[in-house]
């Protein structure tokens, strides 16, 4: 175990990376135990020393190859952080944290943290490329990070205290679940969390009633043309096991950008409703998503016939998930689409 120690103020820690399931009970129960006993010690909310733990021990990166995550132990909350997960920021902000001091302000920021575009502000780089000179030049007490800044984990380490607060591909809910209570518990805002989650378990319940209707579905991620399908045990995975919704095939490869999935593909599966993510709109790109999807093969498909293409926001679900505000704005986006 590393332990950090900063004489004025406070540490850091680490975390893994990377995203209610269909049992309810059964979910919270096994999150509960996580959260419990691998992510923080039995101290009381906003009680130090406090140790933390990654919310998954390591997690594999093209540029660095695995990447391992240690708990770190805290001497006192932290007042001054850099903040590189939107997801994990958008937690702190429903839970009326402050102490930020840095976001990576050259990615898209969510409409809903444009405020940390500001200059009150600094911008520590992008989402994948941190600028690790103007981080050590800020002195945070903390970093937090998740999966695509993992390859810079051991320099950001030197800089400070190092948390990684990412959700994992194949256990999604109950690691946003876990980073949230890391939130909750290092800044003493149990209170506030269990109201928030209580948001999103009643916002489930409806998208549950509503998946309901259809018999399947295929959740897919646009770019620049191309079409990628995702599975069960894949990044948007949770829109079956969390949501309810039935996938039209168990036959497509896991992977963090999904598999390969021609036009033909999706007629062929034909599914009563189609998600479609746009990550060309998410990454600053010219999206031509309304004219690629609706050519004459999707035409044919009853999802296109029956009005059932669900276009998500690209941002929202690319780029800035795993957030209390982002969770909850995904769920009622798909609740708006299907009433």
């Amino acid at each position: 175990m590393k332990k950090w120690k900063i004489a004025s103020a406070v540490l850091a820690l680490s975390l893994g990376l990377t995203a209610c399931g269909n049992d309810d009970e059964a979910t919270k129960e096994k999150t509960n135990d996580n959260v419990a006993g691998e992510q923080t010690t039995n101290k009381a909310p906003g009680q130090y020393p406090m140790t933390v733990s990654p919310t998954t021990t390591s997690a594999e990166s093209e540029e660095a190859g695995t990447v391992n995550f240690e708990d770190v132990t805290f001497d006192a909350m932290p007042e001054n952080m850099v903040v590189f997960d939107y997801g994990f920021l958008d937690t702190l902000d429903a839970l009326g944290v402050e102490g930020v001091v840095g976001v990576p302000q050259d990615s898209s920021l969510p409409a809903s943290l444009e405020e940390y575009a500001s200059d009150e502000y600094v911008n520590v780089g992008t989402l994948k490329e941190p600028l690790l000179e103007d981080i050590a030049e800020i002195g945070p007490d903390v970093i937090f990070i998740s999966g695509r800044q993992a390859p810079y984990y051991e320099e950001l380490s030197e800089i400070a205290p190092v948390v990684f607060v990412g959700t994992s591909q194949d256990d999604y809910w109950n690691t946003f679940l876990a980073s949230v209570d890391v939130a909750a518990k290092m800044f003493d805002k149990e209170a506030e969390a269990k109201e928030q989650i209580a948001k999103i378990d009643a916002a489930l319940e409806e998208v549950k009633a509503l998946s309901g209707n259809y018999e399947t579905s295929l959740v897919t991620m646009y770019n620049e043309g191309k079409l990628s399908g995702f599975a069960q045990n894949s990044r948007f995975g949770y829109i079956y096991d969390i949501y309810g919704f039935t996938p039209v095939t168990d036959d497509i490869a896991a992977s963090s950008h999904g598999s390969n999935f021609g036009f033909e593909a999706i007629l062929e599966f034909d599914p009563e409703v189609l998600f479609v993510i746009d990550r060309t709109a998410a990454v600053g790109g010219q999206s031509n998503i309304d004219k690629d999807m609706e050519n004459k093969i999707i035409q044919k498909t009853q999802a296109y016939q029956n009005k059932k293409i669900v276009y998500l926001d690209g941002v929202l679900w690319y780029l800035s998930g795993g957030g209390l505000q982002s969770e909850l704005a995904k769920i009622e986006e798909i609740v708006a689409e299907l009433k």
